[in-house]
């Protein structure tokens, strides 16, 4: 991996973190296409540039994150089932799931394919959570456990926590934003875990790596978050099924 490779990365990892189509998912692809191994120094930068994008949420949003302590309650509830999960199965994620092109690909194709049904059918709840305090502790915890269904590759956090809240009921604008805050606790945990147990095989020249792929996906990151936000005031999230699933069949025929 080079220079241009980590500002790549750190573009794909920007437009593709909170939006419903799998940033990890996204940066093994690229990884394909730009013919670079999963090294375990690779799946570590694909863990560790996150962290950018998750800068980028507590500069737009460190008013309410200062003053929201009721909110970092429900944060924590929900970020529970990923963090017992993400400990108990880390090494199963990244030696079989991390780096496996067709474990990604399948779980873009369905994962589009359910964006789809699932607005198809979908109704919003009377009474729907208008903000972030009407969300409660128990749909705060099966929010969670969506979630953790992203410790799949390609499966797609944004989306999975996404879904889950409109399951529990809650408005698209609050479960949208609550995607994005949840997002801290949770990446800042699994890079936390992965650089704990990865970091001192890294080269000096690969943290300058690092660095520049955290800066480059911060910036993108905070385009990213304004254009869903914008986007999903009169549009649901079929796009982005089709999207997927597009993406998923091209690499199929095209690149793999």
């Amino acid at each position: 991996m080079n220079v241009l490779h980590a500002l790549i990365f750190g573009i794909v990892e920007g437009i593709t973190e909170f939006l419903p189509i799998s940033s990890t998912g996204h940066l093994m692809l690229t990884a394909k296409i730009l013919q670079i191994s999963q090294s375990e120094f690779v799946k570590s930068f694909e863990i560790a540039i996150q962290l950018g994008a998750i800068l980028s949420v507590v500069v737009l949003y460190w008013q309410r994150l200062v003053r929201g302590y009721e909110i970092w309650k429900r944060l924590f509830v929900a970020f529970i089932p990923a963090a017992v999960i993400g400990a108990v199965l880390y090494k199963t994620i990244k030696r079989h799931l991390m780096g496996s092109n067709n474990v990604v690909l399948w779980a873009l194709f369905l994962g589009g394919l359910f964006l789809i049904v699932f607005e198809l059918i979908y109704r919003e709840k009377e009474g729907a959570a208008k903000d972030l305090m009407g969300i409660s502790y128990p749909q705060a915890l099966i929010i969670g456990l969506f979630q953790s269904m992203a410790m799949i590759p390609g499966v797609s956090r944004a989306a999975a926590t996404i879904i889950g809240g409109l399951v529990v009921g809650l408005k698209r604008k609050t479960i949208v934003e609550f995607s994005f805050l949840l997002a801290i606790p949770t990446m800042l945990a699994a890079t936390a875990l992965d650089l704990f147990k990865s970091a001192n095989v890294f080269k000096p020249e690969q943290f300058v790596l690092l660095g520049e792929g955290f800066l480059v996906s911060f910036a993108v990151a905070i385009i990213a978050i304004k254009f869903l936000l914008a986007f999903i005031k009169r549009h649901n999230f079929i796009s982005f099924g089709i999207y997927r699933m597009i993406v998923a069949l091209a690499f199929w025929l095209i690149v793999k």
